[in-house]
């Protein structure tokens, strides 16, 4: 199936207005530049958005995620290169790893820009800083207009009418688009359903906790009704595939509807 055309930039703004604002030191221009976390020189290369510095650290570089091809374009950006990292919160994760935004010297453009750019990640929509966030999902579409890295087949974008092909991504993030039909509650979670069957069609879901910060961000989920959106997370089966909505950023009108 031929998608609509690719969202423009005020669309792409507008979308990542409805993610809740971050504080951003307002004497910095660049997008994604958060409070110092110190730096250091790339020892080697873990994979598409991790690395180790020579001090030990391991960094995960926050707002994407990986890809196939991730690992070998992040070693051509930054291997044995000294690196500069910004961030929210320097607390490592449960593996040890140190989320961060990464830029290369004084360079204003963050090494996921970077990526994103050349087709070799996807954004991850749990960027709550609205300019980054807005930064990183244009980065993602210039790749995707430009057919460069995984946008080069057109096969990244997962069609909402064919469950079977989504349910191969179970586990893994997914960007899937289409037509939603209808939206219905249940108790407390809300669906966006893009098939007539209930149980065996696409859907996405929000759950009732869900609700007020959605509603915050200027977003009447009932308008989503026969709309075509994009949106973005991880595959579950119960039993047909389902993406939760954890953000609002999540999701993406896109445009000609």
């Amino acid at each position: 199936m031929k998608f609509a055309a690719d969202i423009s930039r005020a669309v792409i703004v507008a979308a990542c207005a409805l993610l809740p604002a971050a504080s951003l030191d307002p004497a910095s221009a660049a997008p994604c530049a958060f409070d110092a976390q110190g730096e250091g020189r790339v020892a080697d290369i873990v994979d598409g958005r991790s690395f180790h510095l020579n001090d030990g650290r391991e960094i995960k570089l926050a707002g994407i995620e990986p890809v196939s091809a991730g690992r070998a374009t992040l070693a051509t950006i930054i291997a044995d290169r000294d690196v500069t990292l910004r961030g929210v919160d320097d607390a490592p994760d449960r593996y040890g790893r140190q989320a961060a935004f990464a830029f290369l010297g004084s360079a204003e453009t963050s090494v996921q820009e970077l990526l994103l750019q050349q087709g070799a990640a996807l954004f991850s929509a749990d960027v709550a800083d609205r300019d980054c966030a807005a930064a990183l999902l244009a980065a993602e579409t210039e790749a995707r207009e430009a057919r460069k890295g995984i946008w080069a087949t057109g096969s990244v974008i997962k069609n909402a009418e064919s469950p079977d092909d989504i349910l191969t991504g179970i586990g893994r993030f997914t960007v899937v688009e289409g037509r939603v039909l209808s939206v219905r509650t249940a108790g407390a979670t809300t669906y966006l359903n893009f098939g007539r069957s209930w149980t065996r069609g696409f859907a996405v879901t929000i759950s009732r906790r869900m609700m007020p910060a959605v509603a915050n961000a200027g977003f009447a989920v009932k308008s989503l009704e026969n709309k075509r959106i994009r949106v973005r997370g991880f595959v579950e089966a119960r039993p047909g595939p389902r993406i939760e909505v954890a953000r609002s950023g999540q999701i993406e009108v896109v445009g000609g509807n």
